[in-house]
C-alpha cells in the first residue's frame, strides 16, 4: 500500500496503536485514534468516528474509505468523482448484497423497536461521501455521536453509514461496479474490466491526485479527495488518451489466497500475491521500482 495508492503529502494513516516505523515515514499524517485492535462493530465504528471527524476538520470535498487490502487507482476515482458535484448528496460504492439490509431500530430512552430497511456500501470495496452529504450526516456522526448511532441498530461501520444515508437522511447509495472487495470472485473480472491499455505515454503516478486517510494496522482506510488539481472530465477526450479502471480491487488473503485480479506483469505470484504491484506497474510503468515489461505482457488472459 505505501509502495503504490498512499502517496505523500495528501496521505493520513489511521492506526490502532502506535507504530514507530509508519510514524517515521507518515510523520504527523499517522493518527492513533486509540481505539481497539479487535474486529468488533465497536471498534470498526470507533475508527469510522475518527475518520469522518478529521475528513469534517478538513474542510475538503470528498470523502472516501478504503481498507488497507485495497487498491485504489487516485486516477480512476477522481475521474469517477468529477462526475458529481461534491454540494449534492452523493454516497457511492458497492453493494455486498443483493437486497436491502433490514435491522431493528432501537430509540434510545423510550425503549422503542422498529424495523428500517436500508442499502449500505461494504467497506471491504470503499465508499464516497460528498462534503455535502457528510455534512447533513453530522447530527448522527460527528464528535462521537456515530459510535452511538451505530448502537441503534447495533450494526458496524459500514452499514451504520448506510443507516444514516438513507434510513435518517433519505439520501440513496449510488451502487457502482467500479469498486470491488474480496468478497467477489476476484479472478473472474475480465482483464479489460481491470485496466485497458492505452497507447499513448504513459503518465507518473500523480503525486497531487487526492488525499488519503488509511490505517493500516486494524484494516481502515479512505481518501480525502481535495479536488482535482488539474482539469477533470466526466469522460476521456480521446481514446489513446484514456485510462480505464477499476477504482478499487482486493484481495482474499491468508484465507483465500487465491482470490487475485488475473493480470500478469514483471511479478511472479510469489512476489505480488496481492498482484497490486503488477497492476501499479501497469497503470505507472515509469514508477522507479517497476521491471520492464513487453508491451505483450500487460493482461492476463
Amino acid at each position: 500500500m505505501l509502495q503504490t495508492w498512499v502517496v505523500s503529502p495528501q496521505t493520513f494513516i489511521f492506526t490502532d496503536g502506535d507504530d514507530p516505523e509508519l510514524q517515521l515515514q507518515g510523520g504527523s499524517h499517522v493518527i492513533n485514534t486509540n481505539c481497539s485492535a479487535v474486529h468488533t462493530r465497536q471498534a470498526l465504528c470507533c475508527k469510522m468516528a475518527v475518520e469522518y471527524d478529521t475528513f469534517i476538520e478538513s474542510g475538503r470535498k470528498w470523502f472516501c474509505h478504503v481498507d488497507d487490502d485495497n487498491y485504489v487507482n487516485p486516477e480512476g476515482l477522481l475521474q469517477l468523482l468529477s462526475t458529481f458535484s461534491p454540494s449534492q448528496d452523493v454516497y457511492l460504492g458497492r453493494p455486498s448484497l443483493d437486497h436491502p439490509i433490514e435491522a431493528a431500530e432501537r430509540v434510545q430512552g423510550g425503549g422503542t423497536v422498529t424495523t428500517v430497511k436500508f442499502w449500505f456500501a461494504t467497506g471491504g470495496a470503499g465508499f464516497c461521501l460528498s462534503r455535502g452529504l457528510a455534512l447533513k450526516m453530522s447530527p448522527w456522526a460527528s464528535l462521537g455521536s456515530f459510535m452511538s448511532t451505530a448502537e441503534r441498530v447495533r450494526l458496524p461501520d459500514d452499514c451504520t453509514v448506510g443507516y444514516i444515508v438513507e434510513g435518517l437522511l433519505g439520501a440513496r447509495l449510488l451502487p457502482s461496479s467500479l469498486f470491488h472487495s474480496h468478497l467477489e470472485n476476484l479472478q473472474r473480472l475480465p482483464p479489460d474490466a481491470v485496466l485497458q491499455q492505452r497507447t499513448g505515454p504513459r503518465q507518473q503516478a500523480p503525486a497531487q491526485a487526492a488525499s488519503a486517510v488509511a490505517d493500516r494496522a486494524g484494516g481502515r482506510a479512505g481518501w480525502l479527495e481535495q479536488g482535482c488539481p488539474r482539469t477533470c472530465t466526466s469522460h476521456p477526450p480521446e481514446p489513446d488518451a484514456s485510462l480505464v479502471f477499476c477504482v478499487t480491487l482486493s484481495y482474499g488473503g491468508p484465507e483465500n489466497p487465491r482470490n487475485v485480479v488475473n493480470v500478469a506483469g514483471g511479478f511472479s505470484l510469489q512476489q505480488d500475491p496481492t498482484r497490486f504491484k503488477s497492476v501499479h506497474c501497469l497503470l505507472y510503468p515509469d514508477t522507479d521500482w517497476c521491471p520492464v515489461h513487453k508491451q505483450s505482457d500487460l493482461v492476463s488472459r
